[in-house]
């Protein structure tokens, strides 16, 4: 839940959400108009999340199209991306990241142009260089992201907004870098993807038994899209100075863990296939300095956000086919 200093802030408020029927996306718009904002949002999915929102079927890669979104408005949210798994990462780079660099460039420069107050920008775990723990760097030299094509156009977004404020003292532009997210809103297609909706969209198909790589002591970092959310309006409302801040649940998790959580509520048999690749052992977000200087404060238990993206699952478990898919040719 906002805080109410944060809440109050929105009321009235011109605000636009790019990608905006996207799992984080959605979650940025319906909290802002329950906070009274007036809410737009661009996407490319053929899907409605809310009646009082304003919803714009357009294309980011058009800048006249950005300028003309983002004309007149308080604050743009710029949640717009791409999401796969690693196996399209890897086959498929130049999906990933030519489009992100297109969306990323136009909204950011639009909003300059447009003299917008306030931006955020959602950047990603994945423009981290490869590490166990991540915590937050003002240094430029960070090594080369783990999520190489998408990584690289994630920090070139970031540091487009760093060279506004160096040069046009654009403070209140702010950027997060979210973990692995989940919840309903989702990409459930089972050809890409993550780990989550992949799991459910197996358990759902009846896989028997369900066989997961490795041995299940992967420790990872998984966020709840709500909480994620208003992370990210907060980071808007207080600022975060230019640089990115890290978003994430503050609760490590393993693999086995996970899938156990899963069992608690839903009948299934799996079993762990240990002489596959468990992956990068360990992958954490230190969110310290978000719970200081935005006041973050992810509320939701793993359980909690597994049945509610369950039962979105359940009611919504076709909604991949009005999505955009930048993965087939």
């Amino acid at each position: 839940m906002l805080d109410q200093k944060t809440s109050k802030f929105f009321h009235g408020k011109n605000c636009v959400v790019t990608g905006g029927t996207g799992m984080i996306g959605r979650e940025i718009a319906i909290t802002l108009v329950e906070a009274g904002a007036n809410v737009r949002v661009i996407s490319l999915d053929k899907i409605k999340v809310h009646e009082k929102i304003d919803h714009v079927y357009g294309d980011l890669t058009d800048f006249n199209f950005c300028k003309e979104q983002t004309k007149d408005m308080d604050c743009v949210f710029h949640v717009a991306g791409i999401k796969g798994s690693v196996k399209v990462t890897i086959e498929k780079p130049a999906s990933f990241f030519v489009p992100l660099l297109m969306f990323n460039t136009n909204v950011l420069e639009a909003s300059r142009l447009n003299k917008v107050p306030k931006l955020v920008y959602t950047s990603s775990i994945g423009a981290y260089s490869s590490n166990e723990v991540f915590v937050e760097s003002e240094e430029d030299d960070q090594g080369p992201p783990m999520d190489m094509f998408p990584g690289w156009a994630k920090r070139m977004a970031e540091m487009q907004v760093k060279a506004y404020q160096i040069q046009y003292g654009l403070t209140d532009y702010s950027i997060v870098r979210p973990c692995n997210v989940y919840g309903p809103g989702d990409n459930f297609d089972p050809e890409n993807a993550m780990v989550i909706p992949s799991l459910m969209s197996r358990i759902r198909s009846g896989e028997d038994p369900m066989v997961i790589w490795g041995d299940g002591s992967a420790v990872r970092d998984f966020a709840f899209s709500r909480d994620v959310a208003e992370g990210t309006i907060q980071a808007l409302h207080y600022g975060t100075g230019g640089r990115y801040l890290n978003l994430g649940s503050g609760t490590a998790v393993t693999i086995r863990e996970l899938v156990e959580t899963l069992s608690s509520f839903l009948d299934f048999d799996y079993r762990f296939d240990v002489e596959k690749s468990s992956g990068f052992p360990r992958r954490l977000m230190d969110i310290s300095l978000a719970r200081k200087m935005i006041h973050y404060n992810p509320s939701t238990s793993l359980e909690q956000g597994l049945k509610e993206t369950w039962a979105w699952f359940l009611e919504n478990k076709d909604e991949h086919l009005f999505k955009k898919n930048y993965f087939k040719e």
